[in-house]
């Protein structure tokens, strides 16, 4: 039985179509950016104050935060001091062991018990919005008094109603959610650095051969 006969997996979407689904939530896209520079200003407030950031996230979404907190302890673009910012999935023998003795759905409010400080930030990452253990990292970083942004999928759903702010994504494929979460990741870098004053290289002139 084929896909054309309702019970077969529908086909994955050609090159084409991936590009023209990913168009419309990248333009809607832009209704967020105010929000996001905020974001920066406020994370490089800070982390200049000697703040971290924590960041949560499961699969793709792991990889997505990771990738958010290596740019800030290493560099986006330009050279500036590190930053603490701390991935909470890669701590591989801690979550291994929170799991063991408290169950998956502690394994990053855990760490926000033990890394988090009133002021730090938060960074939930869910393209669901209703993650367990992204919730409950929520729910301990606000009990904290830490700062919480969700990064997730279609709104309203529950990582929303918990977080302070969030940027979603409306768009049906994982996926696509995914991408656009990238380019947040890169738009809150970037306002990170353009607040702590990170100039960005200077233009030199191409140099003209003169043959004499």
């Amino acid at each position: 039985m084929s896909a054309l006969d309702g019970a077969g997996p529908l086909p994955l979407p050609t090159g084409r179509q991936h590009l023209a689904a990913l168009a419309r939530p990248l333009a809607a896209l832009a209704a967020d950016v105010d929000r996001i520079d905020e974001w920066g200003r406020h994370l490089a407030g800070v982390l200049q104050g000697g703040g971290r950031l924590l960041a949560a996230g499961n699969g793709g979404s792991a990889a997505q935060v990771q990738h958010l907190t290596s740019e800030l302890v290493g560099r986006y673009r330009d050279d500036r001091p590190a930053f603490s910012a701390l991935a909470l999935h890669a701590e591989t023998s801690a979550v291994t062991a929170i799991a063991n003795d408290y169950g998956a759905a502690a394994i990053f409010a855990r760490q926000v018990e033990a890394h988090g400080r009133p002021g730090d930030v938060l960074v939930a990452m869910s393209t669901s919005g209703s993650s367990r253990n992204v919730l409950a990292a929520v729910d301990a970083a606000s009990r904290r008094g830490m700062t919480t942004w969700g990064l997730t999928g279609r709104g309203p759903n529950p990582l929303v109603a918990c977080c302070d702010e969030s940027v979603c994504v409306d768009a049906p494929a994982t996926a696509t959610v995914q991408e656009v979460h990238q380019i947040v990741v890169h738009l809150l870098c970037a306002a990170v650095d353009v607040t702590v004053g990170v100039a960005p290289p200077v233009a030199r002139p191409a140099q003209r051969m003169v043959v004499r």
